[in-house]
C-alpha cells in the first residue's frame, strides 16, 4: 500500500526539486529545504508536490506529514509571508526596547540595571512600537524562533510569577 500526500502549488509560486533540495520561489523571495529521508519520495510538477512512501511504519508516515506541512508553509511564506505580534507587558518598571542589528536590547526589565538581549534570526525583520514588537519574514520557523528568543529573554526567575507578570508575549500569529 502506498501512502500519498499532495500539496497544491498556489498561483505565482514556482517549485523546483533539485536532488533532495526543495526550492520554492514566490513574489516575496525564495526558500529552500533539504527533504531527504529514507523510503520517502518527493516529486513535483507545475501544479502540485507529491510526497509518498510504500512503508507502513509510523516514522515514515509521520515524516510524510512533516514534509507536507513544510511544503505548505514554504508556499504560504513566499506568497504572503508570516507576521508575529508581541505585546510588551509591565506593571512595575517600564520596559525600554532598542533594536541593534540582529538583536533586541531589553532595558529596565523588572528594574534590572543590566540589559537583556534577544537574538533576531537572519531573514526576519523586527519593528518596535511603543508597547508592541512586530516580527515579519517568509520563513515561519525563523520568525517563530525569533519570537521564542524574545519571550525567553524576559522569563522571570527568583520572583513570584503571580505578582510579577511582566514580559514580552506573543499575542497574534499570522
Amino acid at each position: 500500500m502506498v501512502t500519498v500526500r499532495k500539496v497544491k502549488i498556489p498561483q505565482g509560486v514556482k517549485v523546483n526539486l533539485d536532488g533532495t533540495i526543495l526550492k520554492v520561489t514566490g513574489p516575496k523571495g525564495q526558500l529552500e529545504r533539504n527533504v531527504r529521508f529514507p523510503q520517502v519520495s518527493i516529486t513535483c510538477d507545475s501544479k502540485e508536490i507529491v510526497i509518498s512512501t510504500e512503508s507502513k511504519r509510523k516514522e515514515k508516515m509521520a515524516m510524510i506529514g512533516t514534509f507536507e506541512a513544510h511544503a505548505k508553509n514554504m508556499c504560504k511564506g513566499v506568497l504572503n509571508g508570516f507576521e508575529y505580534r508581541m505585546k510588551v507587558v509591565y506593571s512595575h518598571f517600564p520596559i525600554q526596547l532598542k533594536l541593534q542589528g540582529n538583536r533586541l536590547e531589553i532595558n529596565n526589565f523588572l528594574g534590572e540595571k543590566k540589559a537583556r538581549y534577544a537574538r533576531i534570526e537572519t531573514g526576519v525583520s523586527a519593528k518596535v512600537a511603543s508597547d508592541e514588537v512586530i516580527l515579519t519574514g517568509i520563513n515561519r520557523e525563523l520568525v517563530g524562533t525569533s519570537a521564542a528568543n524574545i519571550e525567553h529573554a524576559t522569563h522571570i526567575r527568583d520572583r513570584d510569577p503571580r505578582v510579577f507578570q511582566d514580559g514580552i508575549f506573543i499575542v497574534q500569529r499570522g
